[in-house]
């Protein structure tokens, strides 16, 4: 355990394979790729694995969370929440299952004595979910620098030296990069992305 122990954890947690549920995880991406992060602080992709990061929020003494976040706002509105309501805006209003895995993750810490001393979520209001294989919309992505600017300065007033990268790295070095992500989805006309209803309408 002592091993997942840091002073911050900044975790983005999300699919990146359901368009703006991909929004933490490219959050966390594009933190990685554009600073750098002091020993202490911890930045992690949590996609969706729900309880299995428990012991690393347990590690923490202070946790900084990205997520799309359904705060019944316009879409693209970025929010920040802190202290005790965070765990109210993980489970309320979810919109897919590992919003109430994470919301899980955080009352098993609080039950075992080990909830971090700082919570932060930062969040922002989707505009689409249900498009299999589509990559965060405009007004999505369009507030990725704003949410990790915010990190950042969260970072730099818990006196961590937190410095901007000379050069990106990592950030599109794979398949799931976002470049590489959006330049090799089909086109609408050559794959559906929303199912045939003649066959849909015959389920159940």
């Amino acid at each position: 355990m002592d091993e997942l122990r840091c002073e911050v954890l900044v975790l983005g947690i999300g699919n990146l394979l359901w368009a703006d549920e991909g929004f933490g995880v490219r959050c966390v991406e594009k933190l990685a790729a554009e600073w750098q992060v002091p020993a202490g602080v911890t930045v992690m992709d949590g996609g969706t694995q729900g309880l299995y990061l428990l012991p690393y929020v347990q590690g923490a003494k202070r946790l900084i969370v990205f997520d799309a976040i359904d705060y019944g706002l316009p879409p693209g509105t970025m929010k920040r929440v802190e202290g005790d309501e965070v765990p109210r805006f993980m489970g309320a209003k979810k919109m897919s299952l590992h919003q109430t895995g994470f919301q899980e993750v955080i009352a098993a810490a609080d039950l075992t004595g080990q909830l971090p001393e700082k919570l932060l979520l930062i969040g922002v209001q989707p505009e689409e979910l249900e498009d299999y294989g589509g990559s965060l919309r405009d007004v999505v992505k369009a507030r990725l620098d704003d949410a990790v600017a915010a990190a950042v300065a969260a970072l730099r007033d818990w006196g961590f030296a937190v410095e901007a990268r000379e050069s990106k790295v990592g950030a599109g070095d794979t398949a799931l990069g976002m470049s590489a992500y959006e330049a090799g989805r089909p086109s609408a006309e050559a794959a559906s992305r929303i199912g045939d209803s003649r066959v849909l309408g015959c389920v159940g």
